[in-house]
């Protein structure tokens, strides 16, 4: 998230929204794969992605890479909401369940906080299709670096 570290809790949603408006750019990979910020709040965040030839695997579907890239974005900008002043976090784990193929669609992922601890925090992550079918659900276990450690030391 870069710069979200430093920012006070409503900064950091309000910083999402600017996103939202095109007010300030998306991660890269987020641009590189075709991803959008389409909700976010406190608690929740919504990434939407049209997939299509470009996303597929040698089967035609939607390569799984491309599913944790997107629900990881989310989780991630997720997480970020509730990070105090000098705060930032790291994946420690990320699992992702695929449900049921994908093909050309638009996806919607849908990522909440399950658990906001000091240290460590969960967060998890619904991948739905256009027609509204659950096709992946994701978790995430994330560590809070404070600090040196926030600051890549």
């Amino acid at each position: 998230m870069g710069e979200t570290e430093a920012l006070p809790e409503g900064e950091r949603v309000e910083r999402l929204r600017r996103i939202m408006r095109g007010e300030l750019p998306l991660p890269p990979v987020a641009g590189l794969v075709g991803m959008r910020l389409t909700a976010a709040d406190a608690e929740h965040v919504v990434m939407e992605l049209d997939a299509d030839e470009r996303h597929t695997n040698p089967m035609g579907t939607v390569h799984g890479g491309i599913l944790c890239d997107l629900t990881d974005l989310a989780m991630g900008m997720c997480f970020s909401t509730g990070l105090q002043p000098g705060e930032t976090f790291t994946t420690l784990e990320l699992k992702i369940n695929f449900l049921r193929p994908v093909w050309k669609t638009r996806l919607f992922a849908e990522a909440r906080a399950a658990k906001r601890g000091r240290t460590v925090g969960m967060v998890q992550c619904d991948v739905s299709d256009a027609d509204a079918r659950l096709v992946a659900r994701a978790t995430s276990t994330v560590l809070v670096l404070r600090g040196e450690a926030a600051a890549g030391r």
